[in-house]
């Protein structure tokens, strides 16, 4: 497996060593609580509706400012964090890389915030960190597919459509063609991280998504296969694409939705 998910000990030994960013609200970082030496990059700040390339994405500038602003710069190891089995921090993990961050330097704390003060300390302070340098570059030739792709894909033998909704979400209206994996089934209430190596890849392969298939993965706006894509490639699953604009656009696009399980 790669290090694009970290356990709290491979981060409590590197402290020093990465950059920890908190993507939960001011109010949570500031009054709750947060990881030693973490800054605060809330989740709504990099979201747009309009002003990114695709999708919900926040646009080069932005991010590169917010990304600078918060010290973290275009070559630095990045731990992101949340307090919600980190389906928020992948997606700002997922963010990165499609505006140019090596993936290799991206990483998910397993489990989250509440997780990690069961065995570590927390801190309370307010990072005011030096302006980095953040190059960035929205990467047309990554995971990132558009509508064309999803057409494709839907006769392809060879790719797996996934959608990561709930199963009630899936029954009103699905891609054609897609399986179903709610992103919450590969995670573990009670130790608030991922399954177990063996379970993850059995649940997987029952769902059909092997890693000899192409996997291109869909939600409503891309928050929840952030976190199935970050876990599939820590899995090193390796021919993974991301459809951005989700089922938003499928459906403003006129694209055709099965109904039922």
């Amino acid at each position: 497996m790669s290090e694009a998910v970290v356990s709290a000990g491979w981060l409590a030994d590197r402290l020093g060593d990465v950059h920890v960013v908190d993507v939960r609200d001011v109010w949570e970082y500031d009054g709750i609580g947060h990881v030693p030496g973490a800054v605060n990059v809330p989740f709504d700040s990099f979201r747009s509706e309009s002003a990114g390339e695709a999708g919900m994405l926040p646009g080069t500038d932005h991010f590169a400012g917010l990304m600078a602003e918060a010290g973290v710069g275009s070559d630095d190891d990045v731990v992101a964090y949340d307090d919600t089995h980190g389906v928020f921090a992948a997606r700002l993990l997922v963010t990165a890389e499609l505006y140019g961050h090596d993936p290799d330097r991206l990483h998910l704390l397993d489990g989250d915030f509440s997780s990690w003060k069961l065995q570590h300390p927390t801190g309370d302070e307010t990072q005011d960190p030096p302006r980095a340098e953040y190059e960035a570059a929205f990467q047309r030739d990554g995971p990132l597919v558009e509508l064309e792709a999803v057409e494709a894909a839907m006769d392809d033998p060879d790719t797996v459509l996934v959608d990561t909704r709930e199963a009630w979400e899936f029954e009103e209206g699905h891609i054609p063609g897609s399986v179903r994996l709610d992103w919450r089934d590969l995670v573990d209430d009670e130790t608030r991280g991922l399954l177990p190596d063996p379970d993850l890849r059995g649940l997987l392969e029952d769902a059909g998504i092997v890693p000899d298939k192409r996997v291109l993965l869909y939600c409503n706006t891309a928050r929840r296969i952030s976190h199935t894509y970050t876990v599939l490639r820590h899995l090193e699953y390796p021919d993974l694409a991301f459809y951005e604009g989700s089922l938003t656009e499928w459906e403003a696009e006129g694209g055709d939705l099965e109904t039922g399980g």
